[in-house]
C-alpha cells in the first residue's frame, strides 16, 4: 500500500502538472523556432504576444457568457479561441508590415531584428496592461475536475488523492491535435512544402518562385495559433497573469533550444524536457520518501532542491548549460 500511495503522490503532483506544463511549453516553443527557422530571428515579444491571444480570448469568454453562450462540460474559452487567434494573427501580421518588412528589405543582421523584437514586446507589454489591467484573471467554467480526489480515495482506499482537472487533458487533447496538424501541414501541403524550402535556403527558394510574402505571412498566422492556444491552455490551466505570460518567455525559449532551435521535433521534446526539470526540481519529495523508506530513515526535511518561487532558474540554467555545451540542442538545429 505505501508503495502505491507514493505512485499516486507522483503522479498527481509531479506527473500530471508536468506533462501538462510541457504541452503548454511546446506549443509556446514551436511558435519560437518557427518564427526562428522561416523569419531568422528570436522573437521576444513572444510571450506577450501569448498574453494578448489570452486577453482576448478572455473577452471574447466574457462575451460569449453573457449572452448564454456555452459549451457545457467544456469551457466556452474553446468557443472563443479561434476568434482570438484571428485577432492575433492581424496583430502579428500588421506588425511585421509596419517593422519587420523594412528590416528584411534592407537585409538587416539579424540581431536589428531581436531588438526590434524587444520594442514590440514593451509595446504589446503596455497595451496588454491597458486592455485588462495588472491583476490575476480566472476565465475557466465547465466542469471543473474529471477525477475528484475525494472520489479517488473513496474508490481505491489509499490514503493519497489523485485528482485530474477538465484542463489538463484538455491541454494534452489540444496540443496533441495541433502538433499533428502543423507537421501534415509542413510535410504534405504546397504552402508548408514552401515555407520548409524558404528555411532551407532562401536564395535558392525565391530562385524557384516561391512567393516569400505569402510564407511570411503564413508563418505569422501559425505563430499567433500557437501562442494563442498555448497562453489560453496555460491560463485554464493555472490562471491568468501578465506578469506570468512575460515571465514564461524564458522557459519557452528554454524549451525551444534545449531541442534544438529551428526544430520542430525538438521544440516539443525541449519542452518537456524543461518542464519535468522544473516540476522535480521544486517537488517536495518528503512524502514519497516516508512511503518508501524504513521508518528509521525518514527524512526531517521536505527534501525540496529549490523553492516553487525560483522554478524559472531551473530553465535559466537549462539554457545556459545547452548554449556552454551543446548550442545545437538535442536535435541539431540552428546554433545560437
Amino acid at each position: 500500500m505505501d508503495f502505491l500511495n507514493a505512485v499516486v503522490a507522483i503522479t498527481n503532483l509531479l506527473i500530471i502538472p508536468a506533462t501538462t506544463y510541457g504541452a503548454q511549453l511546446a506549443l509556446g516553443a514551436l511558435g519560437v523556432t518557427l518564427i526562428y527557422s522561416i523569419l531568422r530571428f528570436s522573437n521576444f515579444a513572444h510571450g506577450d504576444t501569448m498574453a494578448f491571444g489570452t486577453v482576448v480570448t478572455i473577452g471574447i469568454t466574457t462575451l460569449f457568457q453573457s449572452w448564454g453562450i456555452s459549451l457545457g462540460p467544456l469551457p466556452t474559452a474553446l468557443l472563443a479561441l479561434p476568434f482570438a487567434v484571428a485577432i492575433t494573427a492581424v496583430l502579428l501580421v500588421g506588425t511585421d508590415f509596419a517593422i519587420y518588412r523594412f528590416y528584411r528589405k534592407k537585409r538587416a543582421v539579424p540581431i536589428i531584428f531581436v531588438m526590434a523584437s524587444l520594442g514590440v514586446m514593451f509595446v504589446m507589454n503596455g497595451l496588454i496592461r491597458f486592455m485588462a489591467g495588472v491583476k490575476d484573471q480566472t476565465f475557466d467554467d465547465g466542469t471543473r475536475f474529471i477525477i475528484k480526489a475525494r472520489d479517488f480515495k473513496n474508490w481505491s482506499g489509499l490514503d493519497e488523492a489523485l485528482a485530474l482537472r477538465t484542463t489538463q487533458v484538455l491541454t494534452l487533447v489540444v496540443a496533441i491535435a495541433i502538433v499533428a496538424w502543423l507537421f501534415w501541414f509542413l510535410n504534405k501541403t504546397r504552402t508548408g512544402k514552401s515555407m520548409r524550402a524558404f528555411s532551407d535556403n532562401e536564395d535558392l527558394a525565391l530562385l524557384s518562385g516561391i512567393n516569400p510574402n505569402r510564407v511570411v505571412m503564413v508563418t505569422w498566422v501559425i505563430v499567433a495559433m500557437l501562442a494563442t492556444t498555448a497562453g489560453v491552455l496555460y491560463g485554464l490551466d493555472k490562471a491568468y497573469s501578465p506578469y506570468t505570460y512575460f515571465q514564461l518567455l524564458l522557459p519557452t525559449f528554454a524549451a525551444a533550444i534545449v531541442g534544438g532551435l529551428g526544430n520542430p521535433l525538438g521544440a516539443i521534446v525541449g519542452g518537456f524536457v524543461v518542464s519535468f526539470s522544473e516540476v522535480m526540481v521544486t517537488y517536495v519529495w518528503k512524502k514519497v520518501a516516508i512511503y518508501l523508506l524504513p521508518e528509521a530513515l525518514e527524512p526531517n526535511g521536505l527534501l525540496q532542491l529549490m523553492s516553487t518561487e525560483y522554478k524559472f532558474a531551473v530553465s535559466f540554467a537549462i539554457l545556459v548549460v545547452v548554449l556552454l555545451f551543446k548550442p545545437t540542442g538535442l536535435f541539431k538545429g540552428q546554433s545560437v
